[in-house]
């Protein structure tokens, strides 16, 4: 259960169009940018950076929001991780895949390509950070230099996410929680605090 609760009606009024349209893009609003909304220009710049990593750029959308699965997963944030299960999924990534993400350096479901990114996902997001040279080399064998700037801008916006989500134990929406339950369960995921 969320440790905050949600902005008055009147604060989401003016704020309808930018939920709408975030509605469109993920099937539901979610409960950590009703939160945000507490601070509508916060929300508001939230939502351009969002949709500017999440939904522009040069990189598959299922690839970004495996990467964001696999940061998430790193930060240890099970709410972040039902999103973006749900969101790989809504992007064309198979179950088995997602099911998978985490054994993603062994798992035949996915190529070096994947794993080069995936694995620079994981290393940005552990802490202390474990980039190194050689994922960078390894990313930059199968990605531009603008496409390694997308790797790495998921997961700093998944930073932001996690630890807003993790330290306010955002309560997770029934959507993603029913798909994680069924796609991660066995990977050991669970509902936790959210």
């Amino acid at each position: 259960m969320s440790l905050l609760e949600g902005p008055n009606p009147a604060k989401l009024e003016a704020l309808q169009p930018l939920l709408e349209s975030v509605a469109s893009v993920m099937g539901f609003v979610p409960n950590s940018m009703l939160t945000m909304a507490q601070w509508p220009e916060l929300l508001t710049a939230f939502a351009g950076l969002g949709g500017t990593v999440l939904q522009t750029g040069e990189l598959e959308l299922e690839l970004k929001q495996l990467i964001a699965l696999v940061a998430s997963q790193a930060q240890g944030c099970h709410y972040c991780q039902a999103h973006t299960a749900h969101a790989a999924h809504r992007a064309g990534a198979s179950d088995d895949k997602i099911a998978a993400v985490f054994e993603f350096e062994s798992s035949p479901l996915f190529n070096d390509r994947e794993r080069a990114a995936l694995r620079l996902g994981w290393h940005g997001a552990l802490q202390p950070n474990a980039v190194s040279r050689a994922d960078v080399g390894a990313a930059r064998c199968h990605f531009t230099e603008r496409e390694v700037v997308e790797i790495m801008a998921v997961v700093a916006l998944f930073g932001f996410l996690n630890r807003w989500n993790d330290s306010l134990a955002t309560s997770l929406e029934e959507v993603p929680n029913s798909f994680a339950t069924q796609s991660l369960a066995a990977s050991g995921w669970e509902r936790g605090k959210h």
